[in-house]
Formats: structure tokens, C-alpha cells, sequence
């Protein structure tokens, strides 16, 4: 059983910049995938960037995309989200997930992840 735990969650200003980290509890396989999604109140998990098994190609949703960033460090069994140019719609309770065997055409579906961290809130304010 793999745990994930998230971190890097706070309050920020529009236009400013959060760093989140996700660490898994042990060493990721060359085919899993690592991914994050975000979830408003009363509504369900969104998409929103992966990087698909060990080849290092980078997946993002249409409302992140040039503004987010995913990257991995396998060594150290890390996924982080590097998010800049917030804006208030990026509020949201934020998760990272583990995929073991995907493959790419469901990277963006939640329902193909296989373990997720607890989610850590981000707000940005206006």
C-alpha cells in the first residue's frame, strides 16, 4: 500500500506563485504514473497535470497549462507542481496520485489512479 502525502498548501495573492511536493511512502516504478488533481466544494476531481511513467512527458489541463508546472524526481520518489500566476479560480483543495499502470489516454481520468494523498487546500485571493 503506497501512501502519498502532499505539502506546500497556503494562501497566496493572484498573480503569486505556490510550490507543492508530494512524497511517496516508497520508490515508484518506472510504470507508474504521478499525477495531481484539484477539487472544488461539491464538485469532482479536475484534472489537472501528470507526468506519464518514466519517460518524463508532461500532461496538463486546458486551465493550467503555461502557468503550472509538473516535474519528478524518481530518486527521491517526489512529484511536485510548481504554480505560478495563480488566480482566484485556482482555489481548491489540491491531491497528488499514483497510477501504476495507466496508460495514456486515461492520465486524466481519477478514476484510473490508483492511491492519492490526503489533498492540501490552496486559496488565492483576489
Amino acid at each position: 500500500q503506497v501512501q502519498l502525502a502532499e505539502s506546500g498548501g497556503g494562501l497566496v495573492q493572484a498573480g503569486g506563485s505556490l510550490r507543492l511536493s508530494c512524497v511517496a511512502s516508497e520508490r515508484t516504478s518506472s510504470t507508474s504514473t504521478l499525477g495531481w488533481f484539484r477539487q472544488y466544494p461539491g464538485k469532482e476531481r479536475e484534472f489537472v497535470a501528470a507526468m506519464f511513467r518514466n519517460y518524463g512527458r508532461t500532461y496538463y489541463g486546458d486551465t493550467v497549462k503555461g502557468r503550472f508546472t509538473i516535474s519528478r524526481d524518481n530518486a527521491k520518489s517526489t512529484v511536485i507542481l510548481q504554480m505560478d500566476s495563480l488566480k482566484p479560480e485556482d482555489t481548491a483543495v489540491y491531491y497528488c496520485a499514483l497510477g501504476q499502470r495507466l496508460i495514456l489516454s486515461t492520465i486524466h481520468l481519477p478514476a484510473q489512479y490508483d492511491y492519492w494523498g490526503q489533498g492540501t487546500q490552496v486559496t488565492v485571493s483576489s
